[in-house]
């Protein structure tokens, strides 16, 4: 093969592969293609010449271009035009050309004179619709005018997703020129951005043909390297119109402020779910400890990645009014820590229960003496040494990636309580202002169910302490009656229940029990006076539908409360037993062989509601039996008729014998853990009084 073989066939080979890349421009314009002899006779006839005109080959060539396709009235200007051609001028511009039925086309030509190997002369024309040629150059200036001027960023990438066009407002939005962009990829030119996506979204238009419309993208360009923006993506393939696959287009909005905005509204509706959450979730009950938990909980992770509840020790020992030592210090107990995730960062935090002091140069301490939150965005290793509890606490957090704190003071009715504590450890954006507010928010929002639960203990000890020191101290067996009884007062506050065993004449018992309406002090106080009451009037020898009668005069004195009772008198030598009742539950009598009843009683109007007459009725108990008086909190239950908890408790005395200590004991344990009211028990079973001893060696003698 000689090298002029071998330069054609390598020409060869790049022609060929330049004809599998054919122009889609004039695809589009389909340009028909007819040459004249120096007579006007149609030399030359184009396959594109037979689709616009409308004649083959074999109608036109040889005949007269004039005649064939110009009406007479155009032909003088027709031949006038071949003329200049053929003197060697050219001329474009749109003449009528009649097709074969009759109608007319305007044609845009682009015509020049030819001369063959003989000097003979030639007129070429080439040809195309009028119509096609002005809509395709009305796109080509929309487009121009669109690429050049447009706001929006333009990008056409090849199907190697190598640059190759950008627009200026895209080169203004990146700083970088077309020119420096030309041929290279995304990740070259532009390496903030997130490349990999952007090219996975290119690929994937590619390949399938769909448009991706406002995929969104956050990242950094020469243009601000020192922040990020957003950007607003929208991938279009771009196709000839023989449908061969030239690209990709890609337009692209800056949308960084509208982002920020969006984002803003999305953190402040963040912010506000948080303090709907915490006004439901936070102060469920009374508790001290259960609050600051339930504070903790709600901050973590939505704000937090830890957090930490200490308040100052005075609190929890219920003082008056909290206080920070004169030297600056303060002595914190921890109530509640929580993360939103497994992190060690938990044992940096004071343990829950345990007792700290800390010197005024914690920042804790200097949050509750100066009641003001502090804010520490960025969290050096010497803030490290202020917030955690020693040297260790702090390794932990430095190596658990502590990077931003906040402590806002918990102040209810103008008394700083402790402290609210977050850290951000995983959560790579620092704390701000914004931030800020929402903890302190969060803070006093708590504050004041901590302040409740503290000022709520207060008040349930004094009750308490009022109420024991009112209540019968453990009553004595009698002669001829064994008694037992039980108190517990309810754990979210005690109340007004009582119970009484009377010693009266002729070895008679009186029996009491009684539930005062309310919770508190006020209802312990109206308890104690209504069980004084109760004990004068039974001096009297009265019948008890008659004693009840007299507190029945004496309550509304006593404050506005109302109040139920039980009284009962019991001989134990006859057996006899007197019993009415204004409003309270009826006792349960259990008889020898072990059968139990609830024992029926007129069930008379609460004391202090007023002129409603009392009932007595009368049983007799037989040796062994036992008479049990309770209040509501024993048998009554949420979502839980009465009568099933009477039902319950009268077959557990049905069951249970034995020693009364023992008895009380199990009903309790059956029937209540932690009672939501207070819970009085009072159980008393006959048996036969004891005679002189000589009257026993007497009979033992007979």
């Amino acid at each position: 093969m000689t090298t002029h073989d071998r330069v054609d066939q390598e020409d060869g080979a790049g022609i060929g592969s330049m004809a599998t890349a054919p122009g889609g421009v004039l695809d589009l314009l389909r340009v028909a293609a007819v040459a004249l002899d120096v007579e006007g006779r149609i030399a030359l006839w184009s396959p594109e010449a037979e689709q616009l005109f409308g004649y083959r080959a074999a109608e036109a060539l040889g005949r007269r271009a004039d005649k064939l396709l110009v009406h007479p009235k155009d032909r003088s200007a027709a031949v006038e035009l071949f003329a200049r051609v053929r003197a060697g001028d050219t001329w474009a511009g749109v003449f009528p050309v009649r097709r074969p039925d009759g109608s007319t086309l305007k044609v845009d030509f682009r015509t020049m004179g030819l001369r063959d190997a003989h000097g003979e002369g030639y007129a070429l024309g080439l040809a195309a619709d009028e119509g096609t040629v002005r809509r395709l150059e009305t796109d080509l200036a929309v487009s121009g005018f669109l690429i050049g001027q447009s706001p929006v960023g333009l990008a056409v990438f090849d199907t190697e997703l190598r640059w190759l066009r950008a627009n200026p407002a895209l080169q203004r939005m990146n700083s970088i020129t077309e020119p420096q962009v030309r041929g290279l990829r995304v990740g070259e030119a532009l390496p903030g951005l997130d490349c990999e996506a952007i090219e996975a979204a290119m690929r994937h238009v590619l390949e399938s043909g769909e448009p991706l419309l406002d995929q969104q993208s956050i990242g950094r360009t020469p243009a601000d390297p020192d922040h990020d923006h957003a950007w607003s993506e929208s991938y279009y393939r771009l196709e000839d119109p023989s449908g061969r696959i030239l690209g990709v287009a890609v337009s692209i909005m800056d949308i960084s402020r509208r982002h920020r905005e969006t984002s803003e509204i999305a953190e402040a509706r963040e912010r506000l779910a948080v303090i709907a959450d915490a006004s439901v979730r936070v102060g469920t009950t009374l508790d001290l400890r259960r609050t600051a938990q339930e504070l903790a909980d709600v901050t973590v992770p939505r704000l937090a990645d830890l957090a930490a509840v200490d308040v100052l020790d005075s609190v929890v020992h219920r003082e008056a009014t909290p206080r920070v030592w004169t030297d600056g210090s303060a002595r914190f107990r921890a109530l509640a820590v929580a993360a939103g995730y497994p992190t060690d960062a938990v044992h940096a935090a004071d343990p829950v229960g345990e007792i700290a002091r800390y010197d005024p140069t914690r920042l804790i301490t200097q949050c509750v003496r100066e009641a003001r939150p502090i804010l520490v965005p960025h969290v050096t290793e010497q803030d490290v040494r202020r917030i955690a509890r020693d040297d260790d606490a702090g390794r932990v957090l430095l190596r658990e990636g502590v990077h931003s704190y906040i402590a806002a003071p918990l102040i209810a009715r103008g008394s700083v309580l402790g402290t609210l504590s977050l850290h951000r450890t995983i959560n790579p954006r620092p704390f701000d202002e914004e931030d800020l507010t929402l903890a302190c928010e969060l803070a006093i929002r708590a504050a004041l169910c901590i302040d409740n639960a503290r000022l709520y203990a207060r008040e349930r000890d004094a009750a308490l302490t009022l109420q024991r020191s009112l209540l019968s101290q453990q009553p004595r067996d009698l002669d001829g009656l064994e008694i037992a009884s039980r108190y517990l007062p309810a754990v979210s506050a005690a109340g007004g229940d009582w119970f009484d065993v009377l010693p009266l004449p002729d070895g008679r018992v009186g029996l009491v029990v009684g539930d005062v309406m309310g919770k508190g002090i006020h209802a312990a106080a109206i308890m104690g006076q209504l069980r004084t009451a109760t004990r004068a009037f039974s001096r009297l020898e009265l019948p008890p539908a008659q004693v009840l009668c007299h507190l029945d005069e004496i309550t509304p004195s006593l404050g506005e409360s109302i109040a139920t009772c039980l009284y009962a008198v019991c001989d134990p030598r006859t057996g006899r037993c007197e019993m009415s009742t204004a409003g309270h539950l009826p006792p349960v009598l259990v008889h020898p062989g072990g059968d139990a009843e609830l024992i029926d009683l007129p069930t008379g109007a609460p004391l202090g509601v007023g002129g409603v007459p009392f009932a007595s009725v009368e049983r007799e108990l037989a040796e062994g039996a036992l008479l049990a008086l309770f209040t509501d909190g024993l048998v009554e239950k949420r979502h839980q008729s009465l009568d099933v908890g009477l039902h319950t408790l009268v077959q557990l005395l049905r069951r249970h014998q034995g020693p009364l200590e023992r008895i009380c004991d199990q009903v309790l344990a059956a029937l209540h853990g932690a009672p939501d009211d207070d819970v009085a028990l009072l159980l008393a079973r006959l048996r036969c009084p004891r005679l002189p001893e000589a009257s026993v060696v007497t009979v033992e003698s007979g």
